[in-house]
């Protein structure tokens, strides 16, 4: 399993990653933190945008600091125009991309809550980020990645969004929807679209987080009796996004011990 903040080292160099350019969402912490590193150590330059621009260039700079290629962007994934201005970065400083990780998203526990009692401008700021967010920065980005071989979309989805009780769930079931659809309308371009659907994820924000009795009744509901960790997901994005799986896509990954199992 891939360990989160692991420096360049000789192991990584000649991967296929090697000169690829890849744009992570919400990259200044957590899950799109982790995929950066984990691309970064093995040759790609990682463009890290995130809403919290110091926190991205922070993140940024400790790759760099191990020997990586990363750069940082301050980037709303809600606002077109702020999205338009880091993909024309893109293509000025590099010439195109070959891997999108739409991972921003709001997820507190604050959204799992049923759809009424969250309201109106709770849900229309949820679904700005990760519907509207997914939507804005794959259209943006489609013209920087057509025709590059091996390029890929990977979109974050959950494993909520399979008994889709809340509206946290509701969101992440629109993005499996949006990943069938862009995957069909973008095939004919070279591109894979694939999304990871992770389960319980034990990251310090979730510890710190969430109420022990809720750890513990989603761990009881799992096949594997273990605590999902990080690197669970960025395995799951290293394989989606290489060649191991250039005839995958439209698929949602579930990363989640078996929680969903019985459910879709």
């Amino acid at each position: 399993m891939t360990e989160p903040g692991k420096t360049l080292d000789s192991e990584s160099t000649g991967s296929e990653y090697e000169g690829r350019i890849a744009f992570v969402t919400g990259a200044g912490r957590g899950f799109g933190q982790a995929f950066s590193q984990a691309l970064a150590a093995r040759g790609a330059h990682v463009v890290m945008a995130d809403i919290d621009g110091a926190a991205a260039a922070a993140a940024a700079q400790e790759i760099v600091a191990g020997g990586g290629g990363a750069s940082a962007l301050t980037c709303d994934v809600a606002d077109e125009a702020s999205v338009a201005a880091a993909m024309a970065a893109v293509r000025r400083e590099h010439g195109g991309l070959d891997i999108l990780i739409n991972n921003a998203g709001l997820h507190s526990e604050a959204y799992n809550i049923p759809m009424a009692q969250a309201g109106v401008p709770m849900l229309r700021r949820l679904f700005d980020v990760n519907v509207m967010g997914v939507i804005i920065c794959t259209l943006a980005a489609v013209p920087l990645m057509a025709g590059r071989a091996g390029a890929s979309i990977i979109n974050i989805s959950s494993t909520a969004a399979y008994p889709v009780p809340t509206a946290y769930g509701v969101s992440k079931l629109a993005v499996r929807g949006l990943t069938a659809a862009f995957a069909r309308e973008f095939g004919a371009q070279g591109l894979r679209v694939n999304a990871i659907a992770p389960g319980l994820m034990m990251t310090d924000t979730i510890r710190a987080e969430l109420k022990p009795e809720t750890v513990a009744y989603v761990r009881a509901q799992q096949a594997i009796d273990r605590e999902g960790l990080p690197g669970d997901v960025v395995d799951a994005m290293l394989f989606l996004t290489s060649a191991a799986a250039s005839f995958v896509t439209g698929e949602t990954l579930k990363v989640g011990g078996g929680f969903t199992l019985g459910i879709g």
